[in-house]
């Protein structure tokens, strides 16, 4: 994950367009809680009649199976409060807003509809539907296309660090390392990396600010329902645990042998002429196949893992939703508007949990890419200039060999080579094979 993390983060000249992208990812999970504010607003129609004017216990609020005429007169006079012999539904939300049982929520909602004269005002509430509907569109499309965006420069950056150096390794490099190694790190796994840093900015910036606001809007709407959270929270965990380590083992096996994959198919390309020449098609075959199936075996286990996590917790979440709706009902007494956006809390709470489950399988193959590509870029040239070397000027008059010696460890190629050749002259080299022409 470092390694992954100093691939999104090395380059200074994306700083900018990171810290615009961590903005517009933080005004969508304010988009996202205007939703779940707005569709509880929508569903707050008015005071349930059994609520209203049902037994109070202790200046709370209860739900009754029945009400009486007696209950109806008995509590008439008090929620009337301008005595006019008339109930409205501003009457009805101040007195529910004074009891002591009464959810914050409905105060918000008694408030909201006031500043904005929403009372009855059925234009207004879809007015607000739609700047919510508009203003989470728009940062859904921003946040997404600016993480898009900087997850291709940061690999177009990488490609680039990758190639340039290693053309300045030495060609004992190229012996110990085939084409298809190199290809595969500098195409396969780089484009890896940018699906993955597109999935870890998501994951690790924005889901943190989501969980964090949904948890406070469920402890403000009710605490006790809110202790469901920290129940199913190890229920998740601990699958999502389990089944990273797994996910980063396979994803590892299945770059090592993309590898190999890769090898096969370089080296028929490469030798054509040679495989034709000697009718070497079914050998070659039997080769390619044995890496096609073994490639087909990893993915098959890779895919055993990453879609087994969404049901599992799709299971516990779930379970967790309905417990809430359960209690939040038949022993809280919640009313529905405050119910439906606590749960929409919780499922804003769950749902990036859940996704990050999902995309962690995406994580951890890019996690297994950076460590292959920074294992190259980390690799220290064996030839390198010493301190205040002269840097060689453009060439302008002629080229001078004075007594030149060289070798190559003990072995020595040349000895006291003297020569000059002037701009424009061609000379020709002659000597034995190992005289050191090619030197």
């Amino acid at each position: 994950m470092r390694l992954l993390l100093k691939a999104a983060i090395k380059n200074s000249k994306h700083l900018s367009l990171a810290i615009i992208t961590l903005v517009t990812l933080q005004f969508m999970s304010i988009a996202n809680q205007m939703e779940m504010f707005s569709l509880g607003f929508i569903a707050n129609t008015g005071a349930d009649f059994f609520t209203l004017f049902g037994k109070d216990r202790k200046r709370k609020l209860h739900s009754n199976d029945k009400v009486s005429l007696e209950d109806v007169k008995e509590k008439w006079d008090t929620i009337d409060s301008d005595k006019n012999g008339v109930i409205s539904k501003k009457d009805a939300a101040i007195y529910i807003a004074g009891r002591k049982n009464s959810n914050p929520l409905n105060r918000v909602f008694r408030i909201v509809a006031n500043k904005l004269n929403l009372e009855g005002n059925f234009k207004g509430l879809i007015y607000i539907l739609i700047f919510v509907v508009l203003f989470k569109a728009v940062f859904l499309f921003f946040s997404r296309y600016f993480t898009q965006v900087l997850s291709i420069r940061i690999t177009r950056d990488l490609r680039l660090q990758f190639f340039e150096h290693i053309q300045s390794l030495p060609l004992s490099f190229y012996q110990e390392h085939n084409m298809g190694s190199l290809s595969t790190r500098a195409v396969g796994d780089a484009s890896q990396i940018a699906s993955s840093i597109n999935s870890l900015i998501t994951n690790y910036f924005q889901t943190p600010f989501t969980i964090c606001g949904a948890l406070v809007a469920c402890f403000y709407l009710s605490w006790k329902l809110s202790l469901i959270i920290f129940i199913g929270m190890p229920m998740i965990v601990l699958p999502v645990v389990f089944l990273t380590k797994r996910i980063k083992k396979v994803a590892r096996e299945i770059q090592k042998n993309q590898e190999s994959f890769n090898s096969v198919l370089l080296d028929f390309l490469g030798g054509i002429q040679t495989i034709k020449v000697f009718a070497m098609e079914k050998f070659t075959l039997k080769k390619y196949n044995e890496q096609n199936i073994q490639m087909a075996y990893l993915e098959s286990k890779n895919a055993k893992y990453t879609l087994l996590t969404r049901p599992v917790l799709h299971l516990i979440t779930t379970s967790c939703m309905a417990a809430v709706v359960l209690l939040g009902l038949y022993v809280l007494n919640m009313n529905i508007p405050v119910l439906i956006v606590f749960v929409a809390s919780l499922h804003l709470f769950y749902e990036p949990v859940k996704k990050f489950a999902e995309e962690n399988s995406n994580i951890q193959r890019g996690v297994v890419a950076a460590e292959r590509m920074f294992e190259v870029i980390s690799l220290k040239p064996a030839i390198q200039d010493e301190d205040g070397a002269i840097a060689l000027k453009e060439f302008s008059e002629s080229i001078e060999f004075i007594n030149v010696s060289f070798r190559y460890k003990d072995e020595w190629v040349l000895k006291d080579v003297s020569f000059k050749i002037k701009k424009g002259e061609t000379i020709a080299i002659v000597g034995p094979t190992g005289a050191g022409k090619s030197t």
